[in-house]
């Protein structure tokens, strides 16, 4: 089966099920930047609530979530499936929450969430972004712009993350010589100090796999390689974070 004819299928099932009202595919296939191998990711989009027992019926072989299973908020949850040979990543997204996130958005309002394998945590507005940037495949779904307030409102709110982090390194790590944990704070600041670069561009951000890339900041790898046990390479190795960090744009 050509991947026309796979991403057809895919979308016909999802889109039948109970209460869906629209099916988007996402991530590296929607941006064009896959690979052959590359995940499909898609989000299905339900109103009312889902009930994810609807998904398992499907029979795709894998592991279903419940509503709220990867964590809560509005990264709330979804299916890992192989499907015809082909890994497939079903999440939820609750269309009354992501309308909601929109709105707040366009305010210039959003808050910060935990989420497994993102080093920074996410934005809510991360569900905006994915209205941007996911391609809808059955149903319709808002096409929103990166609104102005959001880049007026977000840049302060990371970077002032991203100090803080690199704040209390220095202060609780660095005279112990505690190179793993100046390790981790230098990455999680590298990753918020992104956030706070791309969101004054008006670029929407979905993970944290190109994020330094995009951003300008892969240069912390050479920071982060130097480091050893030693509470001045590792006050050296924050202060040229700090200054890395105060230069991207």
């Amino acid at each position: 089966m050509n991947d026309e004819k796979f991403l057809d299928r895919l979308t016909r099932q999802l889109a039948a099920l109970p209460r869906v009202y629209a099916v988007a595919l996402g991530g590296s296939r929607a941006q064009g930047t896959h690979t052959p191998d590359s995940d499909w990711d898609l989000a299905l989009y339900y109103r009312g609530g889902f009930d994810p027992d609807d998904l398992r019926a499907v029979g795709w072989d894998g592991e279903v979530s419940g509503i709220g299973g990867w964590g809560g908020g509005v990264f709330n949850g979804g299916g890992w499936f192989t499907v015809d040979g082909r890994r497939v990543d079903v999440h939820y997204r609750d269309l009354d929450v992501v309308e909601h996130e929109l709105a707040e958005a366009r305010r210039g309002r959003f808050h910060w969430e935990p989420l497994m394998f993102h080093l920074a945590g996410i934005p809510s507005y991360l569900v905006v972004a994915e209205l941007a940037l996911n391609t809808v495949l059955s149903g319709s779904l808002p096409r929103p712009g990166y609104p102005e307030a959001l880049r007026a409102t977000a840049p302060p709110m990371w970077r002032g993350r991203a100090a803080m982090t690199l704040r209390y390194a220095g202060a609780a790590h660095v005279r112990h010589g505690r190179a793993t944990e100046v390790a981790g704070a230098l990455a999680v600041a590298a990753a918020e100090t992104a956030h706070a670069v791309l969101a004054a561009r008006g670029e929407w951000v979905t993970n944290e796999k190109r994020l330094l890339e995009r951003a300008g900041l892969r240069g912390v790898d050479a920071i982060v390689s130097e480091l050893r046990p030693d509470p001045g390479v590792l006050a050296r190795a924050v202060a040229e974070a700090e200054e890395l960090f105060a230069a991207a744009s």
